[in-house]
């Protein structure tokens, strides 16, 4: 049980440092979901969006930072 509680407690301690960030310096990231590739489609009562690019991004930028955690620390 305790090592679950430090996992929770680690994800507590992950979520606050997000949320600073992003209340911090969320202006800087305006331009997120507003990529070439991202698809927005809007109707009388209706509103498509599909981030395609922008999860692209997100994605290859967490597979490099999760690559290089995993080379610092799992030797």
């Amino acid at each position: 049980m305790q090592s679950m509680a430090k996992f929770f407690i680690f994800l507590g301690i992950l979520f606050l440092m997000v949320g600073v960030f992003i209340w911090l310096f969320g202006n800087w990231f305006s331009w997120f979901g507003k990529l070439p590739g991202d698809i927005r489609i809007e109707r009388e009562n209706f509103v498509f969006y599909a981030p395609i690019t922008s999860m692209i991004l997100l994605s290859i930028i967490l597979n490099l930072i999760f690559w290089i955690l995993a080379k610092l620390f799992m030797r």
